[in-house]
C-alpha cells in the first residue's frame, strides 16, 4: 500500500473527529505573542467553531492523532471492527499542522483527540509529546484542548494538563448498563475515578498559583466530558441527572450531549434512527437551565413526560411552567430574582434589565415589552402595572396558543 500523503492523513482524521462535540474553548485564559514572545494568541478573531463566553469564535484544528483503535465501542465509526480508511499522524506532524494552520490565520487553536493504539498509555504520550512540541518547541500560545484517556496513567494526564488549557474525559454514556452493552472495554468506575483526580489537581494548581506566582497552570480551562444522546435507552431525565452530578461531583465546565448518529457498518445493537436533534437542543437548554436559573435536577425532570423525556414542541422551562401555574403570575414589581427568571420569555439579560429599571419606575407592561424577545410568550405568566393576565395563565389551550408554530420552510 502506498504511504499516506499529510494531506490524505488530514482528510480522514478531521473528518474522524467530526463526532467528538466537547471542543468549545471557553473559559481558557488569555494569553498573547505581543511584544515576539512566542506564537500565538487566545484572544481575538478567526475562523470559528468554538464560542467563548463572551460570543468570540474561536477555530481550532479538530483532528485525531489517529483513527486506530484497539477498542470496539458500538457507537464509534473508529471501532476495530469498523470497515473505515486508517491513518495516523505523528506528534512532531500534528505539531507542524497547528503552526501552518496558525500562520494562515485558519485555526487559533488545537482540538486533539485519538483513537487507541498499542495501549492507553502509548496514546496518552504520543498526544503528550504533541503538545509539548508545541508549547516548548513552537512556543506555541494558542488554546490546546487534549482528549485524555482515563485508563491512562494519571503522571501522563498530569503532564497533559500541564500543556493543555483544557482536557476532557469523555463518559460517553449517561448509565452504566449503557456503557456496559455498548463500550465494553470502559469502565464507570475508571472513568469517574479520572475526572475526580484531575478535578483534585485543578483545585490543587489553583491554590498553588495563589501561594506561589510561578506555579505551574493546570488545565486553566477546566474540564469537561461528552455524552451520546439516543445509542441506548436512557431517558432525558436519566440524562439530565448524571449531568447534574457530573458537574457536581468533578466540578466540569460544560457537558456536551451529542445526538447518535448512524454511522457506516453500523452495529446491530444499535439503534437503526438517530435521535431528533432537537432532543439534543432540549438537553442543552435543560443544562442551561440547571446552571444558570436556579432549576434542581429533579425540577428540570419534572417537565419531562410519562417516558421521562422532554417534550420537543417547547422549551423546558416552558413545560415546567404550564405544569405548575400555580406559581404564576409574578409581579414584575416586586417578584425576586428567582421568580422572575422562572417565567418564560424571560432570560437573565432580560432579568436584570427588569430588575435595573424597577429601581426607577413602576414597570408597565409595554416597558416590560421594550425589555424581552417575546411578550406573547411572557404575557400568559406576569403581572405589571397595567396587566394582569386573569383567566389567561389557566386557559386550557395555553400550551397550543404559546407553542411555535409549524411551518414548511421554503426552498429558495
Amino acid at each position: 500500500m502506498s504511504q499516506q500523503t499529510l494531506r490524505q492523513k488530514l482528510e480522514i482524521l478531521a473528518d474522524a473527529a467530526k463526532y467528538d462535540a466537547s471542543c468549545a474553548s471557553s473559559g481558557t485564559s488569555k494569553k498573547n505573542s505581543l511584544g515576539g514572545k512566542g506564537i500565538g494568541s487566545t484572544e481575538g478573531m478567526g475562523i470559528c467553531h468554538a464560542y467563548a463566553p463572551d460570543g468570540r469564535c474561536i477555530s481550532l484544528l479538530k483532528v485525531l492523532l489517529t483513527n486506530h483503535c484497539i477498542f470496539d465501542c458500538h457507537y464509534c465509526i473508529n471501532r476495530k471492527s469498523s470497515n473505515v480508511r486508517r491513518a495516523r499522524f505523528t506528534p512532531q506532524e500534528v505539531a507542524d499542522l497547528t503552526i501552518n494552520f496558525y500562520k494562515r490565520n485558519y485555526i487559533e487553536g488545537l482540538f486533539l483527540s485519538s483513537g487507541i493504539i498499542k495501549s492507553s498509555n502509548h496514546t496518552m504520550e504520543l498526544l503528550v509529546e504533541a503538545a509539548r512540541i508545541l508549547r516548548e518547541e513552537y512556543d506555541f500560545r494558542g488554546y490546546i484542548h487534549l482528549k485524555t484517556i482515563p485508563e491512562a496513567d494519571p503522571g501522563l494526564i498530569h503532564q497533559a494538563g500541564l500543556y493543555a488549557d483544557r482536557v476532557s474525559i469523555n463518559v460517553e454514556l449517561p448509565t452504566t448498563s449503557g456503557l456496559s452493552r455498548l463500550a465494553p472495554d470502559k469502565d464507570a468506575v475508571q472513568i469517574e475515578g479520572a475526572l475526580a483526580k484531575t478535578k483534585s489537581r485543578i483545585i490543587e494548581a489553583k491554590d498553588e498559583r495563589k501561594r506561589f506566582k510561578h506555579a505551574p497552570r493546570f488545565a486553566p480551562a477546566g474540564q469537561s466530558t461528552q455524552m451520546i444522546v439516543g445509542a441506548d435507552d436512557a431517558s432525558d431525565a436519566d440524562i439530565v441527572g448524571k449531568a447534574s452530578n457530573l458537574y457536581g461531583n468533578f466540578g466540569l465546565r460544560r457537558v456536551y450531549y451529542s445526538a447518535f448518529s448512524p454511522i457506516p457498518d453500523a452495529s446491530a445493537v444499535l439503534p437503526l434512527k438517530r435521535p431528533p436533534l432537537m432532543r439534543e437542543h432540549r438537553l442543552y437548554q435543560s443544562d442551561w437551565l440547571m446552571r444558570f436559573y436556579g432549576y434542581a435536577p429533579g425540577e428540570v425532570a419534572q417537565a419531562t413526560d410519562t417516558h421521562g423525556n422532554l417534550p420537543l414542541d417547547i422549551d423546558p422551562k416552558l413545560a415546567w411552567a404550564l405544569k405548575f401555574r400555580g406559581q404564576f403570575p409574578v409581579d414584575v414589581n416586586r417578584a425576586a430574582k428567582e421568580q422572575l427568571l422562572r417565567v418564560p420569555g424571560l432570560g437573565t439579560t432580560a432579568v436584570g434589565r427588569i430588575l435595573a429599571a424597577r429601581r426607577h419606575r413602576t414597570l408597565r407592561l409595554d416597558d416590560v415589552a421594550k425589555l424581552t424577545q417575546s411578550i406573547a410568550k411572557v404575557r400568559p405568566f406576569l403581572v405589571a402595572l397595567d396587566w394582569r393576565p386573569s383567566t389567561l395563565t389557566d386557559r386550557a389551550d395555553l400550551r397550543a396558543l404559546l407553542a411555535p408554530k409549524q411551518e414548511q420552510l421554503e426552498l429558495f
